[in-house]
């Protein structure tokens, strides 16, 4: 399980970039980060990756606490960062160099296979379209089997079509070894489609505002009520976020707690 408790990040300006951030994300579990502009949603996957440190609080996975880049964390960019002195293979193999040579083949012709690229292994990433490049990448972090896949609006660039496509393929791998995703999107049909659970963050500081649970079965029919159902609450717990004063739902209901305590 990943565990953020009260976590803060403060930059050197002074900057509050995010504030008293409380999450806990099961093994297994697709959540999406969404929310306006400045909310620090990849502020907060670059602390899970172990690229920057909190303020304030702590990030645990399966009890240990993180700080630095971890073995058990991959992480998916906005754009694919392949190597271009590689091979596609190559660059999928990248991460494995400490497995046995036939081990790190079967990992890698799978994982092509999976993303329907078998047949440009062995070309060059700028041969490549950019969302072929972007599923070389996909390829690249799940072949390494972590816990934690970070996804930081890997699909923002593309298309709809491209962008719906590596939807499917991304599904396809995570079935397979069923890591721990946490995404950024401000996309909310992204986030209905690929997510187990919505959290809504609030900008200025960056924190929770709200948490939607996305029960749907998969996969999800993007042209069904429940969908367009889920779209819809998304949008209005992402509408009501952006106001400027409004209390997050989870306070609202702490405060008529205390009211019916006393």
């Amino acid at each position: 399980m990943l565990n953020l408790d009260h976590l803060s990040k403060i930059y050197a300006d002074g900057t509050r970039a995010l504030a008293d951030i409380n999450l806990s994300v099961r093994e297994s579990e697709i959540i999406a980060l969404i929310g306006g502009s400045g909310c620090g949603k990849t502020t907060l996957l670059r602390l899970i990756a172990g690229l920057d440190r909190a303020s304030a609080g702590s990030i645990r996975l399966d009890g240990e606490p993180i700080h630095e880049p971890h073995p058990a964390v991959g992480i998916v960019f906005q754009e694919p960062r392949l190597l271009p002195w590689l091979t596609v293979s190559d660059n999928v193999a990248f991460g494995l160099a400490h497995l046995d040579r036939s081990e790190r083949k079967a990992r890698v012709s799978h994982a092509l296979e999976k993303i329907g690229l078998a047949e440009h292994a062995e070309r060059w990433p700028r041969d490549l379209s950019g969302g072929q490049q972007q599923r070389v990448a996909i390829a690249r972090a799940f072949v390494t089997y972590p816990k934690v896949l970070l996804l930081d609006e890997p699909f923002s660039a593309l298309d709809a079509f491209t962008r719906a496509s590596l939807h499917e393929h991304l599904l396809g791998l995570w079935e397979e070894t069923r890591p721990t995703v946490v995404l950024v999107t401000h996309d909310v049909q992204e986030a209905v489609t690929l997510a187990d659970r919505a959290v809504i963050m609030q900008p200025k500081p960056g924190r929770i505002f709200d948490e939607l649970p996305l029960t749907l079965a998969r996969p999800r029919d993007r042209a069904a009520l429940p969908f367009e159902s889920a779209v819809r609450r998304v949008l209005a717990a992402l509408d009501q976020s952006l106001k400027p004063v409004q209390p997050s739902p989870h306070r609202e209901r702490d405060r008529e707690a205390a009211a019916l305590w006393w």
